[in-house]
C-alpha cells in the first residue's frame, strides 16, 4: 500500500427518514440562523422543503430560503446567497437537493466567510481559501458525491467557464441520505448520476501510479461492479429501495477520496467534460460518457496491463492477450453506458459534429491556452485534448 492522507469529517445520517433528524443534528453543529438552498420545484412539489421548514420552525430556528439553483450551478446565484448571509447574519447553510445545490451552498459558505473577496477568485486560483462556514446537505439525487466530497464545481455564465475547486473546506459537516428521496428523480437524471458515480472511481483507478494498492483496488472494483448491477435493478424498478440505497452510498464513497488511497486523481475526462458543459450547458454525466471511451482508446498504450486487469476484475473478461482484454473492457464499459441510455459521442450528446475552430476553443480553454496539462496517466495538453475531442466528434 502506498502512502496517503485521508480525512473525511462529514457526519452521514443514512436511511429511511434521515431528513427527520435535521433539527437535532443542526443544533449539535451550532446552527441558529440558517440559509436553505435548493434548486427548482421538485423539492417543493414533493413536500420535502415544506417538511424541513416546518421542522426547523418547530425547533425554533430562524431561516431564509434561496431557490433557483440550475445544473452546472452558476456563480451569480452564489453571490446572491453571500449577500443574503451577510445581510441577515446567518450562521449555517443547508442544501436541499443534488450536487449542484450542494456545490452552490459550498460556494456561498466560502464567499460569506471571506466578504472582501469575490468568490469566483477562489475557483480561478486568484485567492487562497483559508476559512469557510458550515454546510449541511439533504441529498435528493445520487450522483455528484458532493455530500461527502472535498470538491465543488461552479460555472461563470458570463464567460462560460466551468471550474472545480478541491479543498478540505468543501466537506459538509453533516449530510442526510434517505434513498427514498431519489425515487422521483427522472430517468435521464438518474442514469446520468449513475454514470457520474462510476466515473468518480474510474478516474481514480486509471492513474500514473503503478505500485500495488491491493485493498484500494478491491474497494474500487467492488464499487464499480455494484453500481453496474444496481443500475440494472433501478432501471427496471426506480423505486427499489435496496438498489437506490446501494447507488446512493456508492455515490458518497466514490467521491470522498476513499477509492483513491495510495493512488491519485486523474480526472482528465472530467476536465474535458467541463469544457463541454461550460460551452454547451450539457448534463455533466452525459459529457463524461460521451468522452470516456475515446479517452480510454487514446491512452490505452500507456498502461495496457491496467486496462486488461480492469476488464477481468470488473467485467469478467478472462480470455485473450492483455491488449485484447483491455479493448474488450473498454467496449463493455461503453456498451453499459448505452444500456443506461447515455451518449457515447458528440452527436448522441446533442451538440452535433463540431468544426475545427470550436474544438480548438475547447482545447484552449481546457489547457489555459496551451500552458497547462491535466491528468496523470497520460497528461493532456492542448494538442492531446484536440485529439480526444476529435475522436468523439461524430
Amino acid at each position: 500500500m502506498q502512502s496517503f492522507t485521508f480525512h473525511c469529517p462529514t457526519e452521514v445520517v443514512f436511511g429511511r427518514g434521515a431528513e427527520d433528524q435535521v433539527p437535532e443534528k443542526l443544533k449539535e453543529h451550532g446552527a441558529k440562523r440558517i440559509l436553505i438552498v435548493y434548486g427548482g420545484g421538485s423539492v417543493v412539489r414533493s413536500g420535502l422543503l415544506g417538511r424541513i421548514e416546518c421542522a426547523l420552525t418547530t425547533a425554533g430556528f430562524v431561516f431564509l430560503t434561496l431557490g433557483g439553483v440550475k445544473p452546472n450551478p452558476r456563480v451569480s446565484l452564489v453571490r446572491e446567497g453571500v449577500r443574503e448571509i451577510l445581510a441577515h447574519k446567518l450562521d449555517f447553510i443547508l442544501a436541499v437537493g443534488g450536487g449542484s445545490v450542494i456545490d452552490t451552498a459550498k460556494g456561498i459558505a466560502h464567499g460569506a466567510a471571506n466578504p472582501g473577496i469575490d468568490v469566483w477568485d477562489f475557483w480561478c486560483g486568484r485567492a487562497k481559501l483559508t476559512k469557510s462556514m458550515p454546510v449541511g446537505a439533504v441529498l435528493t439525487h445520487a450522483a455528484a458525491g458532493s455530500e461527502t466530497s472535498d470538491s465543488s464545481v461552479l460555472t461563470d455564465e458570463d464567460t462560460g467557464k466551468k471550474l472545480g475547486l478541491n479543498t478540505p473546506l468543501n466537506r459538509p459537516v453533516v449530510s442526510f441520505l434517505n434513498p427514498e428521496l431519489t425515487y422521483s428523480v427522472p430517468k435521464r437524471q438518474m442514469v446520468a448520476g449513475i454514470a457520474d458515480i462510476y466515473m468518480h472511481t474510474l478516474e481514480r483507478y486509471f492513474t500514473a501510479v503503478h505500485e500495488k494498492n491491493a485493498f484500494t483496488d478491491l474497494v474500487a472494483e467492488a464499487l464499480l461492479k455494484n453500481v453496474i448491477a444496481q443500475s440494472r435493478v433501478a432501471l427496471e424498478n426506480p423505486q427499489d429501495y435496496d438498489a437506490r440505497s446501494e447507488i446512493m452510498w456508492c455515490g458518497s464513497v466514490s467521491h470522498c477520496n476513499f477509492t483513491e488511497l495510495g493512488r491519485c486523481k486523474d480526472f482528465s475526462v472530467h476536465r474535458l467534460g467541463h469544457e463541454l458543459s461550460g460551452m454547451f450547458d450539457v448534463t455533466h454525466g452525459e459529457s463524461l460518457t460521451a468522452l470516456w471511451g475515446w479517452w480510454a482508446q487514446y491512452v490505452l498504450p500507456d498502461d495496457v496491463a491496467r486496462f486488461a486487469h480492469y476488464a477481468e476484475a470488473v467485467w469478467g473478461v478472462a480470455e485473450g492477450t492483455d491488449e485484447e482484454r483491455a479493448k474488450a473492457g473498454i467496449a463493455k464499459t461503453v456498451a453499459w453506458f448505452r444500456e443506461l441510455g447515455m451518449p457515447t459521442d458528440f452527436t448522441e450528446l446533442g451538440i452535433g459534429v463540431l468544426d475545427g475552430h470550436t474544438i480548438e476553443a475547447l482545447a484552449d480553454s481546457f489547457s489555459a491556452g496551451g500552458t497547462k496539462t491535466v491528468g496523470s496517466l497520460h497528461p493532456l495538453g492542448r494538442e492531446e485534448a484536440i485529439q480526444v475531442y476529435q475522436l468523439a466528434n461524430h
